[in-house]
C-alpha cells in the first residue's frame, strides 16, 4: 500500500494538471454551449413574437388542427369536382345544326335537324319540317350516335355535325 501512496505522489503533479486541464476544456466547452443556447433563444423569441401564443408546442398543435381542416376540406372540394366532373360528361354540349328546304324546290331552307349528343354520343335530334301548311317537328332519341327511328339524311349530317363539334 505504500509503494501505491508514493507512486500517487510522484504522479500527483500530472494528475492535476491533467484534471485542471479537463475542466479548462470543459469550462470552454460548457461556454460556447452557453453563447449557442442564448443564440437560440433569441431566434425562438423572435418567431414566437406576433404569433399570439404562449410557447412552441400549442403553435404546433394549431397548425396542425389548421392542416387538418384543410386537409378535409380539400377532400370535400375533391369529390365536389369528380361529381361536377361527371355531370359535365353527360350534359349533351355538342350541337350540330343542319338547316335545308325539305320540299324541294316550292319552299326555302326552313326546315332544319339539330342534333344534341354527349361524350358518349347520347341525346337527341329533333327535326322540324316546314311548309305552307304547316310546320311539325319531331324528336328522336340518341344511343351511341344511333336512333331506333330511321333517320333521314339531314339528321345524319346533323348527328356528323355534332361529333365534329369541340
Amino acid at each position: 500500500m505504500a509503494e501505491l501512496n508514493e507512486l500517487i505522489l510522484e504522479q500527483l503533479l500530472w494528475i492535476i494538471g491533467g484534471l485542471a486541464l479537463l475542466t479548462l476544456i470543459l469550462l470552454i466547452v460548457s461556454i460556447a454551449q452557453g453563447a449557442r443556447l442564448r443564440k437560440f433563444k433569441r431566434k425562438y423569441e423572435a418567431m414566437m413574437a406576433g404569433s399570439g401564443v404562449e410557447d412552441l408546442e400549442s403553435l404546433l398543435i394549431n397548425l396542425k388542427i389548421q392542416m387538418d381542416s384543410i386537409e378535409d376540406e380539400h377532400k370535400l372540394q375533391t369529390n365536389q369536382l369528380q361529381a361536377a366532373l361527371q355531370k359535365l360528361a353527360r350534359i349533351q354540349g355538342k350541337v350540330g345544326v343542319k338547316r335545308y328546304n325539305a320540299y324541294g324546290e316550292r319552299g326555302s331552307d326552313l326546315s332544319f335537324s339539330i342534333a344534341m349528343i354527349n361524350d358518349s354520343q347520347d341525346g337527341m335530334i329533333l327535326t322540324g319540317l316546314f311548309n305552307r301548311d304547316g310546320s311539325y317537328v319531331y324528336a328522336k332519341p340518341l344511343k351511341g350516335g344511333e336512333s331506333s327511328y330511321t333517320l333521314s339524311p339531314e339528321e345524319k349530317e346533323a348527328i356528323i355535325l355534332a361529333q365534329q363539334a369541340e
